[in-house]
């Protein structure tokens, strides 16, 4: 499994997360450092610093939009 596979599977259960879940989602759009800091439903999203540190930077109003911006990093 490649670095670049690990990163888009965890990118996809963090969406996944969001996508099930109100809360999770606006916590994510409101601060996404402390929501993957956080996890979700006792999980971990198991990424490095660097790609946390890209992803905390997004801002964005929708879920859509997130995924716009993460697809773009």
């Amino acid at each position: 499994m490649t670095k670049d596979f690990k990163v888009q599977q965890e990118c996809s259960r963090l969406l996944t997360a969001a996508v099930i879940n109100g809360q999770f989602r606006k916590a994510l759009l409101s601060n996404p450092g402390r929501a993957i800091a956080s996890g979700f439903s006792g999980e971990a999203f198991n990424l490095s610093g660097e790609v946390k540190q890209r992803l905390s930077s997004i801002r964005a109003d929708s879920l859509a939009d997130f995924a716009s911006q993460m697809a773009q990093l």
